[in-house]
């Protein structure tokens, strides 16, 4: 008998729900043994419960081999609809998919920008040339500014870092004038991520690795990372491996980003990089994410919960798709991965059933009926 697998089924806010939805159209055309179990998570429950991730949820995701994420509404503490909880049930707001990294370690979010066959929304250089994109980005996912080592008023302790009573003097900031969020590295959080990336890119055959960075002004934390790629990559002689700053990289992801092949990153700089390398390749719709530990996986869209479109089934589905496919693969599945890589990408070259960001006016249900379709039927 094959083994059964627990999988967390977390729709969250807005189109998470819809989108989600639509990837179970696709999954139950699949021979995998699977019990699907709901969770709560969001600003919905927050509203309702005063915590976006309660504590039974992370109960039960101890008792799961992965989960399938669709999306959270996140709003700023001065939102009045954030201050009107907290303060009705006594909490702070924290990002729960944030939360959700730490407590199960997944320290790595891996982010792949494909560029598919027939995709009108393919990046196209001046002379209308459509370069063959393939990038899979490694992004630290529980380090960094997303740390959550914030302060919103000054503790004594601030006030005795070094250039930190210059900082004052210059900007003539008054102590409750300022706030301050920290970028905290270690040199094992640098370790992980950047082998993982190295790894990687050894045995995919890719042998590749661009390490983005901002070392020659952030020198502290990324001199850090730079010098641990550094000493990491005399391991693999056989992956060739380059250094650029982060606004580089931008930059060269819009002139030349068919040279790019493994990426790493830093939290926050491997995000956004990561949504312009989707913006190249299909935008949000197409933008899928794996974040992992060595024993645990939450996988999910990059795209926000959109709560404008939320419940009018008229999203992309495939950015939802393409991340079970990364759980597929994480688990071992690789054939179910594989099959559903290729469903989306027959899909995408017949350019019948789209949705509106490609030009369509299918539905979200749709677009995942017609892949299920082409799943069920390879």
């Amino acid at each position: 008998m094959t083994k059964k697998f627990k999988i967390a089924y977390m729709p969250g806010d807005g189109i998470g729900q819809d989108v989600l939805e639509a990837s179970k159209l696709v999954l139950e055309k699949a021979d995998f043994n699977v019990e699907l179990i709901p969770l709560d998570i969001g600003f919905t429950i927050f509203e309702k419960e005063g915590d976006p991730l309660p504590e039974r949820t992370i109960e039960a995701l101890k008792e799961c081999d992965a989960a399938l994420f669709g999306a959270i509404t996140s709003k700023p503490r001065s939102d009045p609809s954030v201050q009107s909880v907290e303060k009705k049930f006594g909490t702070t707001y924290r990002s729960p998919i944030v939360r959700l990294r730490q407590v199960f370690d997944l320290y790595s979010n891996m982010r792949p920008s494909k560029s598919y066959e027939g995709n009108p929304l393919n990046f196209r250089k001046i002379d209308g040339t459509v370069p063959n994109i393939d990038i899979v980005t490694f992004r630290e996912n529980t380090e960094g500014l997303y740390a959550g080592i914030e302060f919103e008023s000054l503790i004594p302790e601030l006030k005795k870092l070094p250039n930190f009573a210059s900082f004052q003097k210059r900007t003539g900031a008054k102590d409750e004038d300022i706030r301050v969020s920290c970028r905290v590295f270690s040199k094992g959080g640098c370790d992980r991520i950047i082998r993982k990336a190295f790894d990687y890119a050894k045995e995919t055959g890719r042998n590749k690795v661009c390490v983005v960075h901002k070392a020659n002004v952030i020198r502290a934390t990324d001199g850090l990372f730079l010098e641990t790629a550094k000493n990491i990559a005399g391991e693999y002689p056989n992956v060739e491996w380059w250094n650029e700053n982060i606004d580089a990289t931008a930059m060269w992801l819009m002139k030349r980003p068919e040279e790019y092949s493994v990426i790493v990153s830093s939290n926050m700089f491997g995000d956004i990089i990561t949504d312009q390398a989707a913006m190249l390749t299909g935008g949000l719709g197409f933008a899928a994410s794996a974040s992992t530990s060595k024993d645990f996986g939450v996988f999910e869209p990059n795209h926000g919960s959109a709560p404008k479109y939320a419940g009018q089934d008229k999203v992309n589905p495939i950015a939802a798709l393409k991340s079970m496919s990364l759980m597929w693969e994480w688990l071992g599945l690789t054939d179910l991965s594989e099959k559903l890589e290729k469903a989306i990408g027959q899909n995408v070259i017949e350019a019948k059933v789209r949705t509106y960001d490609m030009g369509g006016n299918s539905s979200t249900t749709d677009v995942a009926k017609d892949i299920a379709r082409i799943f069920e039927s390879s």
